[in-house]
């Protein structure tokens, strides 16, 4: 899969740059400038290469968190772009290259957008995210969401250091903004996530219609990414889980699907 436009709104576009097996790469682009700001460029030749086809020039990295995945490209992205870039990510100085380390509400200007941090821990105990809500600069009621691997469609992350009450506090932290919040997470799962929702509440009816869609557009090969809060209500079983009993419940059944 090439890349894509997902979004656009005024002068800002989001783009999804795949990489590997099934990450997102997202690109934030400032088209009347063609500044791009990246997050989580694990992979520098398929960032470098959609920087160049669409000759546009990097501003900036937001990370979420360490896994190298999210983070392995960016000493060579640096070095082809300028060592100098600002690179955004958590304060745990686990991202040796970050230089602006960020925390719970702090706010970025992205090409004049202002993107929220928010704390999600679960994935990785210092997991961040960045959503930047277009209301008040654009009359716009547009929500973009930057949650790594915290939230997937019709998932969430493994629990690799975190516990299921931080991840159960974290989705539903994420949970508050609008239905119409779009969601770039970073992973193309939503197709066996669904089989899983599907498997274990075999009785729902949104369930079952979201992964007969699903399986539709991955036939067409096309991307499920983003989805939005409003999808996820209605699909997503971890986001839904009514307490961190239920959630872990869910967690572990879905790690030995």
């Amino acid at each position: 899969m090439e890349s894509f436009k997902s979004s656009q709104v005024s002068n800002w576009s989001v783009y999804g740059i795949p990489a590997f097996q099934d990450n997102y790469l997202w690109a934030i682009v400032h088209e009347p400038s063609k500044a791009c700001v990246v997050v989580d460029p694990g992979c520098a030749r398929s960032v470098q290469g959609f920087l160049d086809s669409h000759s546009y020039h990097l501003s900036g990295i937001l990370v979420t968190h360490h896994h190298l995945d999210h983070v392995g490209g960016i000493d060579q992205l640096l070095k082809q772009n300028g060592n100098d870039l600002p690179v955004y990510g958590p304060a745990s100085g686990r991202v040796a290259q970050v230089n602006h380390p960020v925390k719970e509400g702090d706010v970025l200007d992205v090409h004049c957008l202002m993107a929220k941090v928010l704390e999600v821990p679960g994935h990785t105990v210092d997991h961040i995210a960045y959503v930047i809500e277009l209301k008040d600069t654009l009359n716009s009621n547009d929500v973009w969401m930057f949650c790594g691997d915290t939230l997937f469609s019709g998932g969430c992350g493994r629990l690799f250091e975190g516990t299921p009450q931080q991840m159960h506090e974290s989705l539903q932290k994420l949970n508050q903004f609008p239905a119409n919040t779009r969601i770039y997470c970073a992973h193309e799962y939503t197709e066996s996530n669904m089989r899983f929702a599907r498997a274990f509440a075999p009785g729902s009816r949104s369930i079952e219609e979201r992964e007969i869609e699903v399986r539709k557009i991955r036939e067409n090969g096309l991307s499920t990414i983003p989805t939005t809060l409003e999808i996820e209500r209605l699909s997503n079983l971890f986001i839904n889980a009514k307490n961190s009993i239920e959630f872990k419940e869910i967690r572990e059944a879905k790690d030995s699907f």
